[in-house]
């Protein structure tokens, strides 16, 4: 599996940006897909989780009510809406596949990345 990460850019604080993750083919249904982010200095950390199927999903608390994870599985694609972006947003985000049908935070749990795409947020 290929994973493409599309969508970053510079927004001002306020804005929101769409990102997409394309999947070189079709993962299996059983799959979960999750997004992470790393900003200069620190850890990959958790963004979002969502199931490849069931549409369960899972946000760090630092995004929940801003970021929304989606999937539209006959484009084998996943999104990350990300609304009101604040300058501790700015970071590369990834997006991965999981081993399995369980969503998760840990970052082990994934074993497939696609190239990060840059999202800076100016104050």
């Amino acid at each position: 599996v290929q994973l493409q990460a599309s969508g970053g850019g510079l927004v001002q604080a306020g804005g929101s940006l769409r990102l997409s993750c394309a999947a070189s083919r079709r993962t299996s249904s059983n799959n979960g897909m999750g997004w992470f982010r790393q900003a200069p200095g620190t850890e990959r950390e958790f963004v979002a989780a969502i199931d490849w199927r069931g549409g369960n999903t899972l946000y760090a608390d630092s995004v929940e009510g801003r970021f929304t994870i989606s999937r539209e599985y006959a484009k084998s694609t996943v999104y990350l809406q990300m609304n009101n972006l604040n300058t501790e947003d700015t970071a590369v985000y990834y997006c991965a596949s999981g081993r399995s049908s369980t969503i998760s935070r840990n970052t082990d749990y994934y074993n497939y990345w696609g190239k990060g795409t840059q999202v800076t947020v100016s104050s």
